[in-house]
């Protein structure tokens, strides 16, 4: 069976000294050969490595051109799966600064990544979608030279009810630590959850971003 993309892609570092590098992180369903290929050429290539039953790849890519927005495509063992045939969004893209450039920074703390019930959102607008939705739909938009995220990514003690539901269904809620989530399996729940918005997804595909993990608990899980 053909290797799937099951979470990402994320383009985490570029480099901001020489502008021709930059790294893509990505989770597939099975060991594999993960690439990203660019337009004009030029991509990257690394296999995956495989945590607690979890294949992640981080994918160095070099060769890019300084200030230049650069649209590529995730590839496992060879075969074409991001973006998807049907997706709505521009294309994902790597952009490095040129130098002497300044930088543009997009600061979020402390996001709650459950949909809204019935129509209303328990902490308001989602900031992440609605930057996402601004930056797909406006080509000429100033877009942030990096996404800044602190505070929670996730909440382990405050699961939506889908998340709810699928611990009910491997382990007994009634015991500890109940409707929170407890071990590496379940926060890779909380993080399939919040990077697979569609939004999101495609927004940390073409933003680099860097991120804390402010949840006590998470930091024995991070990866």
């Amino acid at each position: 069976m053909a290797a799937g993309l099951r979470l990402g892609p994320l383009l985490r570092y570029v480099d901001g000294v020489t502008g021709d590098s930059a790294t893509v992180w990505v989770e597939a369903d099975r060991p594999c050969s993960a690439e990203v290929r660019c337009e004009n050429g030029v991509g990257g290539r690394t296999r995956t490595f495989q945590i607690a039953g979890h294949h992640y790849a981080l994918i160095p890519v070099t060769g890019l051109a300084p200030g230049t927005p650069t649209a590529y495509e995730i590839r496992l063992d060879g075969r074409a799966v991001w973006p998807p045939p049907d997706s709505r969004f521009p294309p994902s893209t790597i952009r490095t600064p040129a130098p002497g450039e300044g930088v543009t920074v997009a600061f979020g703390s402390c996001r709650w990544a459950a949909k809204p019930a019935a129509g209303r959102d328990p902490v308001g607008p989602d900031a992440l979608d609605t930057l996402a939705t601004h930056l797909a739909a406006r080509a000429e938009a100033e877009r942030p030279d990096v996404l800044v995220l602190l505070g929670d990514q996730v909440y382990a003690d405050e699961t939506s009810a889908a998340t709810r539901r699928w611990l009910a269904a491997r382990r007994d809620p009634r015991d500890p630590p109940g409707s929170e989530v407890g071990e590496y399996e379940e926060y890779t729940r909380l993080y399939d959850e919040s990077w697979r918005d569609p939004e999101v997804r495609w927004l940390l595909s073409t933003v680099p971003s860097c991120m804390i993990f402010d949840e006590p608990k998470a930091l024995n899980y991070q990866f």
